[in-house]
């Protein structure tokens, strides 16, 4: 017979064991729950105070954790005045402090996210953003991806931990509500509670994304995320188009002008020299080896628009093929979005009219080492400045978060990361960077500079975080999960 596992070493085949059948058996029931309430960041329900999802789907997570009644774990939901609350929770060390040793043991905080994203349009006709649908291993409905289940399977890997009796530092999490709106309410929670969260060596964020389902994936950089509302108005009412047009300028001709000062139409790059940045060697050679795994999965995984084109489907081609460049435009370079319009009728209402006025709401996407507050400036002048005709010109930013790149990774991390992945799917740890925003990181790097930085996350090919038909890849859930409890064994004292 063998000798038991000391428990120094976590047993990762009966931890995923563990996790495997707490997911199947309690976590996506949670789960389906969670997605049915409308639980929208308030930057797209200015009443969700009033409205009460956020406070509903806070008060389910934390009495989940509470019955879990895992051993030493004290919870809190905390509160600021006018502000979007946040899950707080602690586990004590159970790893002894070595005698005479004056330095505190180092802290993991474990982070995630309950807010979510509006509903979209282009669902399934058997899917929907509040209908929870489980399907060949995928739950969708949305927020269970972003990032709902990362309170849970923070729990349940703790529960792993906390099974097989392995020693562990002291953990700390720390899920807020304000994440899909810039998280502006979270420093004041961090100031608030930054005694309560110790002196971290490990920060462990499953908000983010993977590059397949093979493999763990540790995000090394975000960009950036600068938001605003341009808007030019060039009459205080619509008028007879056939009258005015010719004589009056049109407000989307003018507004179109004004975005050729930012971008190229013709390749998408972004001219203002000031929102571009180099990128650091390390991270071109970690591109060119996350090419050489995903290659044309890189552009494939998109939903392509396609058409008949002389007897064959012919399909929207890509901005690049090369997978290098690929991976560098989405992480490491700027990029515009138009995300939403005001002004314009619906198709059905649109009579021969010109109109007073257009607005586009613009997200621009900023390299990591580039400053948000510094770009909102620069881009509010670029736009305003010598308006076209006269015209007025108005841009309003929506909020702005810094980008994020990751410390050095130190030589414990590394292995740790490298055994996990090994240990719960039998292939090796890659790197990749992302080119969403968590502004949570650029903060925590900031007050934390020593801490090593353990960023995953489920957003895998398809999985459509944001948009229709988001998905959860429950069994890549699964092998995260004990992939967390894993690396927090073997975590240095």
């Amino acid at each position: 017979m063998n000798a038991p596992l000391p428990a120094s070493v976590l047993n990762t085949a009966a931890a995923l064991d563990q996790v495997s059948a707490q997911w199947d058996r309690d976590i996506v029931s949670q789960l389906k729950d969670y997605i049915a309430i409308p639980a929208k960041s308030p930057l797209f329900d200015a009443d969700w105070a009033a409205n009460g999802h956020i406070e509903t789907v806070v008060r389910h997570a934390a009495a989940w954790v509470e019955a879990q009644k895992v051993p030493g774990l004290t919870l809190e939901v905390v509160r600021l005045p006018g502000r979007t609350p946040v899950i707080f929770f602690e586990v004590a060390a159970t790893r002894p402090v070595p005698a005479g040793s004056k330095v505190s043991q180092p802290t993991v905080l474990m982070y995630g996210h309950l807010d979510k994203q509006p509903e979209f349009s282009g669902w399934r006709s058997d899917l929907g953003p509040w209908t929870p649908h489980y399907e060949d291993g995928k739950l969708y409905g949305r927020g269970g991806a972003d990032d709902g289940y990362a309170i849970y399977a923070s729990v349940a890997a703790l529960q792993a931990l906390k099974s097989q009796g392995v020693a562990h530092p002291r953990i700390v999490g720390l899920i807020e509500t304000c994440e899909e709106s810039g998280s502006y309410d979270l420093l004041p929670y961090v100031e608030a509670l930054k005694e309560r969260l110790g002196e971290v060596g490990l920060v462990i964020c499953l908000d983010s994304g993977a590059g397949n389902y093979d493999q763990l994936w540790l995000t090394t950089s975000l960009r950036g995320n600068v938001t605003g509302t341009l808007k030019v108005e060039v009459l205080t009412e619509g008028v007879h188009s056939g009258d005015a047009s010719g004589v009056v300028p049109s407000s989307f001709r003018i507004l179109r002008h004004l975005l050729d000062r930012l971008e190229d139409s013709a390749t998408g790059r972004l001219l203002p020299a000031a929102f571009h940045g180099e990128i650091p060697a390390e991270r071109l050679e970690q591109a060119r080896a996350t090419a050489d795994i995903l290659g044309d999965e890189l552009h494939a995984r998109f939903p392509w628009a396609h058409h008949d084109c002389g007897g064959s489907s012919a399909f929207t081609l890509p901005m690049t093929r090369d997978p290098v460049e690929a991976l560098l435009n989405r992480t490491w370079r700027p990029t515009l979005s138009v995300t939403g319009a005001d002004g314009l009728p619906a198709l059905k209402d649109a009579g021969n009219v010109l109109r007073p006025y257009t607005a586009f709401k613009l997200s621009l996407r900023l390299p990591p080492l580039v400053d948000a507050a510094q770009a909102v400036q620069q881009l509010k002048a670029l736009l305003e400045d010598n308006a076209p005709y006269q015209a007025k010109v108005t841009f309003e930013g929506g909020g702005g978060a810094t980008g994020w790149n990751a410390p050095a990774t130190a030589d414990w991390f590394e292995a740790a990361l490298q055994e996990a992945s090994q240990a719960c799917f039998g292939a090796a740890c890659a790197s990749i960077g992302q080119g969403g925003t968590i502004p949570l990181m650029n903060l925590l790097s900031k007050g934390f500079p020593k801490a090593q930085m353990m960023v995953c996350g489920v957003l895998g090919p398809k999985s459509n975080a944001h948009g229709p038909n988001e998905f959860l890849h429950v069994p890549y859930a699964k092998r995260l999960t004990a992939a967390v409890a894993q690396v927090i064994s073997r975590m240095p004292g």
